[in-house]
């Protein structure tokens, strides 16, 4: 988790120098490159806790989508 807390201030830093006096070109490669590291890891994090999820209505009988079953069968965490 630190490695992702470094790269957000990294990050924010970039973006509060961008917003006070501009970056050099190689400042905005970099910001990009980092922004789309952030969001690699952010859509990763939460695939895995859509994956790990399990739906259940109102009366307690589980709905979660068949997809999502499927997935948690391949990875083993489903016994059905």
């Amino acid at each position: 988790m630190k490695e992702q807390e470094e790269l957000i201030a990294k990050i924010n830093e970039l973006a509060h120098k961008a917003k006070n006096g501009g970056l050099t070109h190689e400042e905005e490669h970099q910001q990009s490159v980092l922004r789309k590291e952030y969001l690699e890891n952010f859509r990763a994090s939460f695939r895995s806790q859509i994956e790990l999820m399990k739906v259940y209505d109102k009366e307690g009988k589980e709905v979660t989508p068949n997809k999502v079953k499927e997935i948690q069968r391949k990875k083993g965490l489903r016994d059905d």
